[in-house]
């Protein structure tokens, strides 16, 4: 296969030498004997894709980022590149800056929402900098060679020598290289980074963790999908960040996971317990999940290995799901190799009860069927319309008054509900369209729609809160609103298929 322009242009007409005829102990030759360090050629107007993962950030769930060199600044004595970012995370779109260092290229300052993945591209894609970087060269400093017999060690107990292994061919979505393997042994399992000797960053890694005993799960894995020069304006002109997306404008903060449930799932086969935020999800905005999987014996014992699926029903229940985010991600489950997953979404169930399952397939390592039979849990959320969030009440203040009373138990909450049903037949409390649910029998109000009438009451929330609870009880039938007509209340559980 023919090298595509970008590997003509980085090796020029000189020929490299294949792995059939290269294997030396202590290190490979090259034509000219060459150095490399993480960041050479590094320049104005380089524009590199990348997917990416990194083991700290959600048990190495990949997301693609973007990179262009906008140009140079100097920061006190050091000089540094300044870059715009783009990351793809899932559902997620952050735009940012980051600047990196000329002479070890590790980031620093920027966009505080870049942080998290500045801190992935730091221990992944310029990690070799730790080995080989600008500065002079002395003891552990400095450009490598790929004759040497070693870049150095690495930290971990039993840790061996990084150093240039062989020459490789390697194709990417960037392309076709020939490459410099560089590769150490950690836990019983050998690391490799792809490097091209005159390309600033690697093209390709795939590494894993340290450990004592078992299966090493990965560290961290990058491959290069695309690579441009001379890039003089910026690529991300048209793009919004989520906090510049007007489509996100008015949506409730995803950044406390405060609500959460803990149950065991349908056939007792495991614990799950779950946060989400916002506490009232809205259809069209963010929501962020965590799930902890859980011994059904200790639920303080994390599960390893998870295969598993968040999915949206109907009432009934039926098949195939409303959703699937394991499928809107392109895969065909979610994988949790420690017990603890987050997730980040965006909310597409209209206004009303969402059931929310989440399905456990197995405890498998990635890619094998589990041979458990699966299980799952099923989770009812309020959702919330836009208008529903954004709609300026008018509430008479006296109304808090009963709000309060309610809290402190001066006042039933039959009383309280008269008084709520009073006060929207007559028009005095403006509720946003909503569906009538049918009363499950008890009636019994939940007790963080009296926490929210309290918090009300004492102004620690405002209005549009206090509504959404209210909207709540309606749904579920507690208060009645004449002349709105009925809905199915949807089933009390999981049909067959979810069996």
């Amino acid at each position: 296969m023919a090298l595509p322009v970008i590997a003509i242009l980085i090796f020029g007409t000189v020929p490299l030498p294949y792995a059939s005829a290269q294997f030396q102990a202590g290190g490979v030759e090259l034509p000219g004997d060459p150095s490399w360090y993480a960041g050479k050629g590094l320049k104005q107007g380089d524009f590199f894709r990348y997917s990416m993962c990194h083991v700290d950030y959600k048990e190495c769930t990949e997301f693609e980022m973007d990179i262009w060199i906008k140009g140079d600044i100097k920061l006190g004595t050091e000089d540094k590149w300044q870059t715009e970012v783009v990351v793809y995370d899932g559902n997620k779109l952050i735009k940012g800056e980051m600047d990196l260092g000329k002479l070890a290229p590790e980031p620093s300052g920027g966009s505080n929402d870049l942080s998290v993945y500045r801190g992935a591209f730091k221990s992944s894609i310029v990690w070799l900098s730790a080995f080989a970087n600008g500065y002079e060269e002395s003891g552990d400093k400095g450009p490598k060679k790929f004759s040497a017999k070693s870049w150095g060690k690495i930290g971990n107990i039993g840790g061996e020598q990084v150093v240039p292994t062989s020459l490789e061919k390697i194709t990417v979505k960037a392309g076709t290289f020939d490459t410099v393997m560089i590769s150490w042994k950690t836990g019983g399992a050998r690391s490799s980074v792809w490097v091209v000797p005159d390309f600033p960053f690697p093209i390709k890694a795939k590494t894993y963790t340290h450990v004592s005993s078992g299966i090493p799960p990965t560290e961290y894995k990058f491959e290069l999908l695309e690579y441009r020069e001379n890039v003089q304006t910026s690529p991300f002109t048209k793009i919004l960040s989520d906090t510049e997306n007007p489509e996100f404008k008015n949506c409730p903060s995803t950044e406390s996971l405060s609500t959460s449930i803990k149950k065991p799932t349908k056939d007792f086969s495991y614990q799950i317990h779950a946060y989400y935020s916002p506490e009232y999800p809205v259809q069209g905005c963010p929501m962020k999940w965590q799930f902890n999987f859980l011994s059904k014996y200790h639920d303080t014992e994390f599960l390893n290995e998870v295969q598993y699926d968040l999915l949206v029903v109907d009432d009934k229940f039926t098949l195939p799901p409303l959703r699937s985010i394991a499928k809107d991600q392109g895969y065909n489950f979610l994988y949790s190799p420690s017990g603890l997953s987050t997730l980040d979404i965006i909310v597409k169930q209209p206004p009303g009860i969402a059931h929310y399952v989440v399905y456990v397939y197995g405890l498998s390592p990635k890619g094998i069927v589990p041979s458990s039979a699966p299980d799952y849990l099923v989770f009812d959320i309020p959702i919330s319309s836009k208008s529903d969030t954004t709609t300026n009440q008018q509430i008479p203040s006296w109304i808090k008054n009963n709000a309060g009373w309610w809290k402190a138990g001066s006042i039933d909450d039959n009383s309280f509900v008269q008084g709520i049903q009073f006060l929207i037949k007559e028009g005095i409390m403006k509720i946003p369209s909503t569906v009538q649910g049918t009363p499950s029998g008890s009636n019994q109000i939940p007790s963080w729609v009296k926490n929210n009438a309290g918090w009300w009451a004492d102004g620690s929330i405002d209005d549009n809160s206090f509504v959404q609870g209210i909207q709540f009880l309606i749904k579920e039938g507690i208060i009645k609103i004449p002349k709105v007509q009925n809905s199915n209340p949807g089933s009390s559980g999981p049909a067959s298929w979810l069996d």
